[in-house]
């Protein structure tokens, strides 16, 4: 039976997604199995992704033809996910590897758990000066409008069980979808924790998240509506 299943979510990471899943393997319990869902790279990550794939059985891949988004990506993952515990995370090194073992041995003890820039000994070094600024902005407002027992409403670095993910499915296209789960699965009573870490700069390859001060409108505009949606959900 497979213990830990962790999701990997894709789009032209072929520098870093072989060294990515070398240091989660040794990280995890040995039941454990890493589900890389790529949308069709232009760069061939998932040709990267099916070289591990024949060495290594623990290693899955979804190529995905036509379809695209981070949310969606997920959920298929998730979907296709046999771990009775499942993670998920960024594929850039910005999150560190090795902290999936602090945070499934807390979830002895929790529901979820979150790897948050947000509490004492985390850090925002991961974006611009502007990006940290509104990034923390969004996660202050979160925490003032929906509850201050989450600090990090955005984090993307996320452990729990598959029944919880079941019961409660991601929603939205991009990183909306993270202050959704949190929250809903706070107002139905799940134990939440916490775990800090610092974020650092992708290692290598381009960004996925906003670059200029439209684009970090554009996608604080979805975080901002659907805090408020939340909020009047009850």
């Amino acid at each position: 039976m497979t213990e830990v299943s962790v999701v990997l979510p894709t789009f032209n990471e072929v520098e870093n997604i072989g060294p990515l899943i070398q240091a989660l393997l040794a990280h995890l319990p040995d039941q454990s199995e890493i589900v890389v869902v790529d949308d069709d790279s232009p760069d061939l990550t998932w040709q990267r992704v099916d070289e591990f794939k024949q060495k290594d059985h623990r290693v899955r891949l979804i190529r995905r033809i036509g379809r695209r988004g981070l949310t969606s990506a997920l959920q298929e993952g998730i979907k296709a996910s046999t771990g009775q515990y499942i993670f998920w995370m960024d594929c850039d090194f910005s999150q560190p590897p090795e902290l999936i073992s602090e945070l499934f041995k807390a979830l002895s003890d929790y529901d979820i758990v979150v790897a948050s820039r947000y509490v004492p000994g985390g850090a925002e070094k991961g974006h611009s000066p502007l990006g940290s600024i509104l990034s923390k902005l969004v996660c202050l407002l979160a925490s003032l409008v929906l509850s201050p027992t989450i600090k990090d409403y955005t984090s993307g670095y996320v452990g729990t069980r598959k029944e919880i993910l079941l019961a409660l499915p991601l929603e939205g296209d991009y990183g909306e979808y993270c202050i959704g789960f949190l929250y809903r699965a706070f107002k139905k009573g799940y134990r939440i924790l916490e775990i800090p870490y610092t974020c650092l700069p992708r290692q290598s390859g381009e960004s996925k998240t906003a670059t200029n001060l439209i684009g970090y409108l554009k996608r604080g505009r979805k975080y901002i509506l659907t805090i408020i949606k939340l909020r009047f959900q009850g």
